[in-house]
């Protein structure tokens, strides 16, 4: 069987990492699969590219920024929220690999990739689509991320994203552009969460797409437990104090991920605690500078940008508990890892984190929005009685839901049945 995957770019983001580690599982499964992308910044030669010249590339990556400038002339000033346009993209079923390939497997293809042209092109190869959603943008007239928006189950418009906004506002237009292309491309929809899976369900443009529910991979191999002191001790950190890990700190202005929540909790947190909030210290890592980020109420670490899932996974290891305050997420890559590494994790209750974090035995789901409960879940991973416990129970958790072997046998299964299928539906038309 080959399986070729098409991602926007190699291992940026979420859907680059799932997509980079789904290849190798699969491949570790003896399937030949491959990675192509839009855009590739690294240099591994295993992963394709459709820029075979450096002029290629540099026509790549201007429709890229100038999608994201053209953009901001619809969207409403200092708009945090991801929102795609559909005015440049490319042809992609000339390249060899998809030629040969058994199944296409889409995942992440906005950013002047594949437009709902180009999506409706790859219905002449004949061949079973399978695409991954990890965000909404797919079923959406143009935004990644939803909140309350209830517009995807109609046909958009009135979007509160634009400058703009009415009945037939643009993104009431690429809806539509989309509805034409996924009227003549036949796929089968994966969905990493339940979340996700029950939003698209709900979704007006995914009526009569198949569906099924798997959740992403990662290397169990790099992301496992060490022990804490001597992980604490690696990274320079006291043996002897709580260590809260935390990821990229955005600007209070990305709404989504919740930062205002976070402070919010630290500040109560610390009043809690009284005295023993010197026994506590915070861990933050992400891609912003030291100077940009807020002031915590605790000692705090800052490790900047992680390059290497090797470092990364040490970090995850040193804390006693991960905190992640996103307010929408479809299966975010931090939960896994950290569990993985035998850390618990403290969340929201929203998008695929309950997939993966079981109250109160391998992490503490707070309630929506509320600091108060994301503080009680701080104080419940400090308090909990045995530590190993939940540490096991951490690691456990990953191990049967969502380890590569696990993952990558649902989506060959998967695979065989898109291919069945669509051999019958050809049959079909040819004797018609």
């Amino acid at each position: 069987m080959k399986v070729v995957h098409l991602n926007t770019y190699d291992g940026n983001g979420g859907a680059g990492k799932a997509c980079l580690r789904l290849n190798r599982a699969l491949s570790d499964e003896n399937i030949d699969s491959k990675v192509i992308v839009h855009y590739k910044f690294g240099k591994n030669p295993d992963i394709g590219t459709f820029n075979k010249t450096v002029l290629q590339k540099g026509y790549t990556a201007a429709t890229i920024i100038l999608e994201r400038v053209l953009g901001k002339r619809y969207l409403k000033p200092n708009m945090r929220t991801p929102f795609s346009f559909s005015w440049f993209g490319r042809s992609v079923i000339d390249h060899p690999d998809i030629k040969a390939a058994d199944v296409v497997h889409l995942h992440w293809v906005n950013h002047s990739f594949l437009n709902p042209s180009h999506l409706a092109e790859i219905a002449k190869l004949n061949k079973p689509v399978v695409w991954t959603f990890h965000d909404s943008n797919a079923f959406t007239g143009g935004c990644h991320v939803r909140y309350t928006c209830d517009h995807y189950q109609r046909e958009c418009g009135h979007c509160p994203l634009l400058k703009k906004s009415s009945e037939d506002d643009i993104s009431n237009k690429i809806w539509h552009q989309k509805n034409e292309a996924y009227k003549k491309l036949n796929f089968t929809i994966v969905a990493p969460s339940s979340w996700m899976l029950n939003s698209v369900l709900m979704s007006s443009l995914m009526k009569d797409k198949a569906i099924k529910q798997i959740p992403n991979t990662l290397d169990t191999g790099i992301f496992s437990p060490r022990d804490k002191k001597e992980a604490k001790a690696l990274l320079g950190l006291p043996t002897d104090k709580f260590i809260f890990l935390s990821g990229f700190m955005p600007s209070r202005k990305d709404l989504h991920k919740g930062t205002e929540y976070l402070m919010e909790s630290f500040e109560l947190l610390k009043t809690k605690l009284g005295i023993k909030a010197d026994d506590v210290e915070l861990v933050i890592f992400g891609n912003r500078a030291s100077d940009q980020l807020p002031v915590f109420p605790f000692k705090t670490t800052f490790l900047g940008t992680i390059g290497s899932e090797k470092k990364l996974a040490e970090c995850y290891a040193a804390a006693d508990a991960f905190l992640i305050p996103s307010l929408e997420d479809n299966l975010p890559y931090t939960v896994m890892e950290s569990l993985a590494c035998g850390t618990p994790v403290i969340a929201f209750t929203t998008g695929g984190i309950p997939d993966m974090v079981k109250h109160e035995h391998n992490g503490y789901l707070a309630t929506y929005k509320s600091a108060e409960s994301f503080t009680a879940g701080m104080e419940w991973a400090i308090n909990y009685a045995d530590q190993q416990l939940l540490q096991t129970q951490a690691r456990d958790t990953v191990m049967e839901y969502f380890s590569e072997k696990t993952i990558a046998k649902k989506h060959i299964k998967l695979y065989e049945q898109a291919i069945k299928s669509a051999s019958t539906s050809n049959k079909t038309k040819a004797n018609v």
